[in-house]
């Protein structure tokens, strides 16, 4: 039988104004030496199966291609982010913290952190048991180690692939890292329904802290024409558009990357397509002040026909 992990969670004085996210909202407040400080640092969002691992996987590889030193960390308990960069399911960080009763000071690098493909460093922060402790705190573990062992030192980019929909303050934490949030999305009801409560997680997010919404990336989609209806009704901007090609499902099948498969004409269009997405967010994309819907009223928006 396995032995349950405590997982110490911090508490935040409700007086503190630095802990308050949001209307009637308590989230844990970083401990402010556990910052990234020179990287820059993107969240990915958007409804569980979307495709956030695989835009997140070939994002980091898109950014390395142009010459950039890459992080990528999973936050998901099924530590599957990183696969298609190393071709395995690697440990998680909290899996490793566990093997040393949480002494830190016990782990190299090498224990948590494994190089992918074109060099992309994979980390896989993992989560705590199910109906247990909080995710907030493994990503803050995650990034301790990581600044404890100066990897974040020499990073140009650190891109966090975090769980599904869940805006929850564990799961919503990367978003205290993050320089710009992006939310992945399909062109249908459910996607656009989850982006809209992502976005108002972010906006919460962004009263005390520096991200701001980045854009949207439309994933598994012939078209985009709801997105781009919905982006205009509430202020955000689509920057990347992905269609559901069978070679984007195959590519997980086979552990691969986009960039690794054979070249066939409409793959190298996704490849451009991801490398032109990298080149903008490493320019700088504008901070987009979108005003999420209420439930109610996004229900009666999405009126598809």
């Amino acid at each position: 039988m396995n032995k349950p992990i405590n997982i110490p969670v911090q508490q935040v004085d409700p007086n503190d104004s630095r802990g308050l996210d949001g209307d009637g909202s308590l989230q844990v407040h970083l401990d402010p030496d556990v910052q990234i400080d020179k990287a820059k640092v993107f969240a990915i969002y958007g409804k569980g199966g979307i495709g956030k691992s695989t835009t997140s996987s070939n994002l980091s590889v898109a950014f390395s291609k142009l010459g950039k030193r890459v992080i990528q960390i999973g936050c998901d308990p099924k530590h599957d982010s990183t696969f298609t960069l190393t071709k395995a399911l690697m440990p998680t960080v909290i899996d490793v913290l566990e093997s040393v009763e949480f002494h830190s000071e016990e782990l190299t690098p090498a224990d948590y952190m494994y190089e992918g493909y074109n060099g992309v460093m994979c980390v896989e922060a993992g989560g705590p048991p199910a109906g247990t402790g909080c995710g907030g705190y493994v990503v803050g573990q995650t990034v301790k180690l990581l600044k404890q062992h100066h990897l974040l030192d020499d990073a140009d980019v650190v891109i966090f692939d975090v769980l599904g929909d869940v805006v929850c303050g564990g799961f919503a934490s990367p978003l205290q890292h993050a320089e710009r949030a992006l939310v992945v999305t399909a062109n249908d009801f459910d996607s656009i329904f989850a982006m809209n409560r992502i976005a108002a997680a972010i906006k919460a997010k962004s009263k005390n802290y520096p991200v701001r919404l980045g854009g949207v990336i439309a994933n598994r989609s012939s078209g985009t024409d709801e997105i781009d209806r919905f982006n205009d009704a509430v202020g955000l901007k689509r920057l990347a558009h992905f269609p559901d090609l069978d070679v984007i499902r195959r590519s997980r099948l086979k552990k691969s990357t986009l960039f690794e498969m054979d070249d066939t004409p409409e793959l190298i269009a996704v490849q451009q397509e991801y490398l032109k997405l990298a080149t903008a967010l490493w320019d700088g994309t504008d901070a987009l002040d979108a005003e999420p819907m209420k439930d109610r009223d996004l229900f009666d928006f999405l009126g598809f026909d």
